[in-house]
């Protein structure tokens, strides 16, 4: 909340504000007529340029077809080969001999001769031996004593034969009979037959193919990453002090008008409102660099209330903008559009106004925050 305090002429009052100021933390020396705005300290930022990847890097790829060309080529369409031709055997006629009648002997036979004859041949030997005789009445009675006994020679016994004797042996005699030849004609082989081996050669063509004159392929194409310069704002001084900061007392709790006059239906700044902010706000934020305040700006009666109210926060936040494009901490500005919920004059919806009243309706203001 403000906190805004309006120091009272008359030194019979100095000692007790001060005393006061000591138990509630108040301004220490303040000046009477002066009014002043308790502010904590909010942390600082300053703002940097960076560059940074929004988009990798990548690699796309692309297939490229093959290419061909056309080329003549010769090529073998019979295989070569061997022919093989019979040659028949050559034959002539020759007068051949031959024993017709092999050679022999004759043989003659003169046969034995013979002549008759007598041989006298011993038929049996002669012998000698014992003769028993038994005498005729022989007294006694072993007869044996009667028994004479003489040794007798019988003389050999012979026989004529009748024989034939070999005057002359049989005999042969040989005549030799001369053989006898003939001759006959045969052919013989004058010249073998044989297989003369031949040579057929192959047999070749020209013909036309397509051949790959460049392959196909992979291209790889590098996409280099996307960078962006950006700007931001870090951390410079961590606030949460609290001061006082002297401010006009016409300032303090109501709106000042900034005299801007928007055009209708816009929310571009000329270079008119710029000197007038310059002027008016940026010199009291850069003076007093503790002090937040609230920029609200509104529109005339014309147009949808939804639109209006969008109207008026673009140009609360064209002024925000601005004053942060020229050095102020965006966290000591709050911008709000209020449309045309707070008009300044008679002019609501439905009300004939000239363009002047119009206009007095299309104003930006700001006032001190705590």
């Amino acid at each position: 909340m403000k906190k805004v305090f309006l120091i009272l002429f008359g030194c019979m009052f100095l000692f007790s504000i001060a005393a006061q100021a000591q138990v509630e933390n108040l301004p220490p020396n303040p000046v009477p007529g002066k009014c002043y705005v308790k502010c904590v300290t909010k942390d600082t930022f300053k703002t940097i340029t960076e560059t940074i990847e929004v988009a990798p890097a990548y690699k796309t790829l692309r297939a490229i077809a093959g290419t061909y060309k056309t080329v003549e080529e010769r090529v073998m369409i019979k295989e070569a080969s061997k022919r093989l031709v019979y040659v028949p055997a050559v034959y002539e006629t020759v007068e051949v001999s031959y024993v017709a009648r092999e050679a022999r002997q004759d043989f003659a036979i003169v046969p034995a001769s013979f002549a008759p004859g007598v041989r006298t041949l011993e038929v049996f030997p002669p012998t000698a031996g014992w003769k028993y005789t038994l005498l005729a009445d022989c007294p006694s009675v072993n007869k044996e004593d009667c028994v004479v006994v003489c040794y007798v020679q019988m003389p050999s016994k012979t026989q004529d034969f009748e024989i034939t004797t070999l005057i002359k042996d049989a005999v042969s005699t040989s005549t030799s009979v001369a053989e006898a030849t003939a001759t006959y004609r045969k052919q013989v082989v004058a010249q073998a037959a044989r297989v003369d081996e031949i040579e057929v050669p192959a047999e070749y063509a020209m013909i036309q193919r397509q051949v790959v004159d460049v392959p196909a392929r992979i291209e790889e194409v590098i996409v280099p990453a996307k960078m962006r310069e950006i700007t931001r704002q870090v951390l410079d001084q961590k606030g949460g002090l609290t001061v006082w900061e002297e401010v006009d007392c016409n300032l303090v709790g109501n709106y000042t008008a900034l005299p801007i006059l928007w055009e209708y239906d816009s929310a571009v700044m000329t270079a008119e409102s710029r000197t007038i902010i310059d002027e008016n706000l940026l010199r009291l934020l850069m003076d007093k660099p503790n002090i937040s305040v609230e920029i609200a700006s509104h529109t005339d009666s014309r147009g949808e209330d939804d639109y209006n109210l969008t109207l008026s926060q673009q140009r609360a936040q064209s002024v925000v903008n601005y004053l942060v494009s020229r050095g102020i901490s965006a966290t000591r500005l709050v911008s709000r559009g209020y449309g045309e919920t707070r008009l300044k004059n008679r002019c609501a919806n439905g009300v004939e106004c000239t363009e002047a009243e119009h206009q007095v309706n299309r104003r930006t203001e700001f006032r001190i925050l705590d």
